[in-house]
């Protein structure tokens, strides 16, 4: 795979954090999710093909294990907030002296600068202080954030990941790491340099909910059908739209003009009442192999199901026969090949990672006599 033989140690977080170690994963890294001891809870959320190894970080000797590790390893993932690696003798600057080739990525909401550094926050937050919450809802309603991807995990842990491969590629080069300052606040920002750059366009200027691109517009938004379903539409150019209106079984010539703006609501109540007398499955039948930009919201039942899903592979299912989505995108010649493993339990790989980086058999029973590490092996089922 093409980040094959790539070394990365992830301390544990939040969601973000292993999204970004779990891509690196299926792409090839040996990952390490570096935990607390006795954790539990939803630590394994987004932990495919990683190694568990349980460590006291608050402890001295468990920061000196993770030093030790450190000097051998190609990525540092880190989550936490301005300040904390620094207080466990864990900062960039004492690891990179041992290991100048070390990239190490901070991933955090606020950035390891600024008056919010220290601050806490969640995606809304993130998604708030951006600027792209004000640009989302239904016109006359509050601002609301699509679940928690588009800070956590788009502006968060996908630009983190693109930070560690620019570095590993710059690394190629000059042979050195370097620190990558990763946050969710700018991640998603820069997501949405197309609002930014479009703003001369118009394609903003009314209320939220009243524009082209944000449900104001009758051909770019969702419908209820007769079974309490419902069908995207997005036939936004003139020869996609005029297919939309044939398959609703109206007359264009009849018709306000499409970029009617005053006429949108109108309309928007008209094409409801239309779709609102059928079921899904009927739209799909007179919808699919058209170019109307015409298509079902699939559940995620329905997802994995649907024709062109299966064709393509596009969902996977492990061991445990739990389903997700295929790791994207798809490389020709070295494309990613996910664990389909369970996900580890909490120092479930301790002492095998330990003896891998060097630790031998005195260290790891002193380390464990001394609760700075945890082993949980599994026990096996007579």
């Amino acid at each position: 795979m093409a980040l094959r033989g790539l070394s990365v140690l992830e301390l544990a977080g939040l969601a973000p954090g292993p999204l970004c170690g779990m891509i690196l994963a299926d792409f090839g890294a040996q990952v390490v999710r570096v935990d607390r001891l006795g954790a539990r809870g939803n630590v394994n959320i987004l932990a495919r093909g990683k190694r568990s190894l349980a460590l006291d970080l608050q402890r001295p000797q468990g920061a000196a294990v993770l030093r030790r590790l450190s000097a051998r390893a190609d990525v540092v993932l880190e989550p936490y907030r301005h300040g904390v690696m620094e207080k466990l003798q864990l900062g960039p600057e004492i690891l990179q002296r041992e290991n100048p080739r070390l990239i190490y990525a901070r991933l955090s909401g606020f950035g390891q600068s600024g008056r919010f550094s220290k601050t806490a926050g969640h995606d809304i937050n993130f998604l708030a202080l951006s600027g792209v919450l004000s640009k989302i809802g239904g016109s006359g309603e509050n601002p609301y954030a699509p679940l928690n991807l588009l800070a956590d995990f788009g502006g968060g842990a996908l630009i983190c990941t693109l930070g560690i491969l620019m570095a590993l590629f710059e690394r190629t080069r000059s042979g050195k790491g370097q620190v990558i300052d990763a946050n969710m606040v700018e991640g998603t920002a820069y997501l949405s340099s197309f609002l930014w750059h479009s703003l001369q366009m118009g394609l903003w200027e009314n209320p939220r909910g009243q524009n082209l691109l944000d449900g104001g517009a009758p051909f770019y938004t969702t419908y209820r059908t007769a079974d309490g379903e419902f069908m995207a539409v997005g036939a936004l150019e003139p020869q996609f739209y005029k297919l939309l209106i044939n398959g609703l079984g109206l007359k264009s010539d009849e018709l306000p003009d499409q970029m009617s703006m005053s006429d949108w609501p109108e309309m928007k109540k008209r094409f409801a009442d239309i779709f609102a007398k059928k079921t899904k499955a009927e739209w799909c039948q007179i919808f699919d192999g058209t170019d109307a930009c015409v298509t079902p919201v699939l559940t995620f039942e329905e997802v994995i199901h649907h024709d062109h899903n299966k064709e393509r592979g596009s969902f996977i299912i492990n061991e445990e026969q739990s389903v997700s989505p295929r790791p994207a995108p798809l490389l020709s010649g070295t494309p990613a090949v996910p664990s389909c493993k369970r996900n580890p339990f909490v120092g479930e790989h301790t002492e095998e990672i330990l003896r891998e980086f060097g630790f031998n058999q005195t260290e790891i029973n002193q380390l464990t006599s001394d609760k700075i590490i945890e082993i949980n092996k599994p026990r096996a089922n007579l």
